[in-house]
């Protein structure tokens, strides 16, 4: 007898993450994953070391002590927070409790490919809505709603373009949703907007019954390798989440380490001023090399390359890898001219910037 799994499990594409190593090659500048590239907070990774002795011991299943801390940092209600295996395990579990087969779940074209992967996954149809500019198209989205749709997931700023919404626009969509579906504001790189009409979303998530906001240690806080992330929820939604999720789904390290690292505010505002400067340094020597790199509020850059003919992505992709720089191929994504580049240390920064101009002048010299 064959095993068979449910309809549609086969047709999902994995996802797959930025490349972490080149054979050959012992030194790499990893610039593929959008990780911190100053790390975890020193607080933090003592945290995590303390707990050795304890391994034997299982977690808190609530994350009462994280809960709290994000409370008391955030200004939030501890009661509606809910800690997950980062922001993936979340955005899995919100498809899983509200939307099946026959449903909709809706997001912008070059949103992040956990939602549409996620609603497969769970028998519900992906909805893409085209975006403007590269940015999420508040009134596409809502002419693409229908008595199917069950969630729409918004990330805010987004990844991979670097594009945000002003929270005048988030409001805009909410007010444009029926009652009986879910928006979920994924704001993964909120700590890294400086912008002022920018909001992550607890403000909605506090005036309204179906409005979440997902965020993550694994970008600013440096913590990717312990897999945490929180939602913020309307209690319904909380209670639901806390139905679906595993009892002990937050490792005790994570949370340990999750605690320290939102004391550590020198640390966080270290990383966003790293991030600033290298950012605008890293975009105007792409602009100088004959790039086109796009506006961006997060820890990475989207570069459009010029096509076809040569020089184009791919050759780009395979140029910086052979010399032991890895980035971001964006063709999954829906955007085969472009590549996205984390924003690494100074001297990451500066190889990947040098090679690109190096690529695009040998490029022009064979032209």
């Amino acid at each position: 007898m064959t095993l068979t799994p449910r309809p549609g499990i086969l047709e999902v594409a994995p996802y797959v993450g930025g490349e972490a190593s080149v054979p050959g090659v012992n030194r790499v500048v990893r610039l593929a994953s959008n990780e911190n590239p100053l790390g975890a907070s020193p607080r933090a990774a003592a945290a995590y070391s303390a707990l050795k002795d304890d391994l034997h011991r299982y977690p808190d299943g609530g994350a009462t002590a994280l809960r709290q801390a994000l409370a008391e940092a955030e200004n939030l209600d501890a009661a509606r927070i809910v800690c997950g295996a980062g922001s993936d395990e979340l955005i899995a579990l919100l498809v899983r409790g509200y939307a099946g087969p026959g449903d909709e779940v809706l997001h912008s074209a070059h949103g992040f490919l956990m939602y549409s992967i996620a609603a497969r996954i769970a028998g519900a149809t992906p909805v893409a809505a085209p975006e403007r500019d590269l940015t999420a198209d508040v009134e596409a989205l809502l002419a693409r709603v229908t008595a199917r749709t069950r969630l729409v997931f918004l990330a805010n700023p987004n990844n991979p373009t670097g594009s945000y919404l002003r929270a005048a626009r988030v409001r805009a969509l909410r007010g444009g949703l029926p009652e009986h579906v879910l928006l979920v504001l994924d704001a993964a790189y909120a700590e890294y907007v400086e912008e002022a009409d920018y909001a992550a979303g607890a403000d909605l998530v506090e005036a309204c019954d179906n409005v979440v906001m997902l965020r993550t240690f694994s970008k600013i806080h440096g913590l990717a390798s312990l897999r945490l992330g929180w939602a913020y929820c309307p209690r319904d939604v909380a209670e639901v989440l806390n139905r679906l999720r595993g009892p002990f789904n937050v490792t005790q390290a994570a949370q340990a380490a999750g605690v320290a690292a939102i004391a550590d505010k020198d640390h966080v505002a270290r990383a966003r001023r790293h991030n600033a400067t290298w950012r605008s340094w890293l975009s105007e020597r792409l602009s100088a090399a004959g790039l086109h790199p796009y506006p961006s509020v997060g820890n990475f850059i989207l570069v459009g390359f010029p096509g076809e003919p040569e020089p184009g992505a791919e050759a780009a992709l395979a140029y910086l890898k052979a010399r032991g720089i890895l980035v971001r191929g964006m063709a999954g994504y829906g955007l085969p001219a472009c590549l996205r580049i984390t924003v690494g240390t100074e001297e990451e920064t500066r190889a990947v910037a040098d090679a690109l101009a190096e690529f695009m002048s040998e490029a022009g010299d064979s032209a």
